[in-house]
């Protein structure tokens, strides 16, 4: 049974087809060199079966290589008149007798394949102007196939990056503080997920690029992992990111339920599309009946908070560094960050502030009644052995909560600190991994 040509296979039929009419030829077709074999990829036929997609041979024995190497000219009207070109298996069988063959080249001049027509008889009038068209034809084959070679390069590229982390067990895992602003306490830390220097990308970049491959929950599934251990260590709560897709799966549910929940602050980015809300409610209320709590991360960064914090109903609001930032000399940001915090004390939520940098902003954050910071003032990402043993407070269990997933009873031992979630911009993080976000990412970026 004959595969199912891709959209981009269609195309270039077409183009094939085009051929086949115009040169009067019985087999027009695409073929990819890759420097030792021939591949028949696309292939328009008037005789079925005898030029078979997918058929392979020695690059060296076909007619195409001998073209590209200037042994046989691009245009034969009859092979018979080409000693070089009957020594070839295509003059026996099929017994080709006429033939055209141009190079496929990508825009950078690198070479595909070739783009070629041939007859089982020969053919006189074949000339310049078919070898003209059928260029004409090549190059706009070349456009079809190139956006797809360079995903797949890209992707190949991205596996490839990939394997040694996933191999190592995922990324290296850091605890960043989160601390009271009223008393300056440390109460917890989030996990923040840390991939190669030498890539130059920020964690939420190398969780997005791990999405499109295929591989980003494995990769949240593994920074969720190493996120965990370090519950072992750290005094407080630890804030972990993770996508709302990820969360639904039952490996996800699985590692989460191994855990101290009443530690453990889950962090959803506003960034991440929900795609059934009575299915996350349906994953949470039981973790959150025994102590976890639910933090929905870069408020006042995405488009569509109000209805992703009125149908999770959190325990914590993490406001986005971009309104922290610079918020002690900027009155707009402190007229929407009050906002925020009235609207979220309304709730029976408490607010953390991402990306506190200087003191200004935070005594300003403090002023407006901001409850925690974090950022580069209070403390740089640090492995859980080195994180400041400072004394823990307990983060008062907000109540009033009312969402579809809320839990059915909320428990007293709330003795985990402050936020501690993975931040994107911080390290890099993509939308929505777990636990073990990274200095960029949510769950585990």
């Amino acid at each position: 049974m004959a595969k199912q040509r891709s959209e981009t296979e269609q195309q270039i039929a077409e183009l094939l087809r085009t051929a086949k009419t115009s040169l009067h030829m019985n087999v027009a077709f695409l073929t990819r060199l890759d420097g030792t074999t021939q591949h028949l990829e696309v292939v328009e036929s008037s005789i079925p079966g005898l030029f078979r997609e997918g058929f392979a041979q020695d690059q060296q024995d076909s007619l195409c290589q001998a073209i590209l190497d200037g042994e046989l000219p691009p245009v034969m009207p009859d092979l018979r008149h080409y000693p070089a070109a009957m020594a070839k298996p295509a003059a026996r069988m099929p017994r080709i007798r006429s033939f055209v063959s141009v190079p496929v080249r990508l825009s950078d001049g690198t070479l595909y394949g070739s783009f070629c027509a041939a007859g089982l008889t020969s053919d006189p009038e074949l000339g310049r102007r078919d070898q003209a068209l059928m260029e004409v034809l090549a190059s706009a084959a070349s456009m079809l196939l190139e956006p797809g070679l360079l995903e797949r390069a890209r992707a190949t590229e991205i596996e490839t990056r990939l394997e040694a982390v996933v191999a190592s067990g995922g990324p290296v895992v850091l605890l960043q503080p989160i601390v009271e602003l009223a008393s300056g306490r440390r109460i917890g830390a989030e996990a923040l997920s840390r991939f190669p220097a030498e890539w130059a990308k920020a964690p939420d970049v190398c969780f997005a690029e791990a999405h499109s491959v295929s591989k980003g929950h494995l990769l949240e599934l593994l920074a969720l992992e190493r996120a965990a251990t370090s519950l072992e260590v750290a005094r407080g709560y630890v804030a972990m990111n993770v996508s709302p897709a990820t969360l639904l799966l039952p490996e996800c549910t699985d590692l989460l339920e191994r855990l101290p929940l009443d530690r453990v602050l889950l962090e959803l980015s506003e960034h991440d599309q929900v795609e059934d809300y009575e299915a996350l409610g349906a994953v949470l209320r039981p973790l959150r009946a025994r102590g976890l709590r639910l933090a929905i991360d870069d408020v006042g960064a995405g488009f569509s908070s109000l209805r992703h914090i009125v149908l999770t109903s959190p325990d914590i609001l993490k406001l986005d560094r971009s309104m922290v930032d610079g918020v002690a000399a900027d009155p707009v940001l402190r007229t929407l960050v009050k906002a925020l915090v009235d609207f979220a004390h309304g709730c029976g939520a408490k607010l953390v502030a991402e990306g506190i940098e200087t003191a200004e902003d935070a005594s300003a954050l403090l002023q407006l009644e901001v409850d925690y910071g974090q950022g580069w003032h209070f403390g740089r990402p640090v492995s859980a052995d080195a994180l400041d043993p400072a004394p823990v407070r307990s983060v008062p269990v907000p109540t009033g909560h009312g969402g579809p997933v809320r839990p059915a009873a909320r428990s007293a031992s709330a003795g985990w600190g402050g936020p501690w979630p993975g931040r994107r911009r911080r390290a890099g993080g993509g939308a929505g991994l777990g636990a073990v976000v990274p200095v960029t990412g949510t769950l585990a970026r």
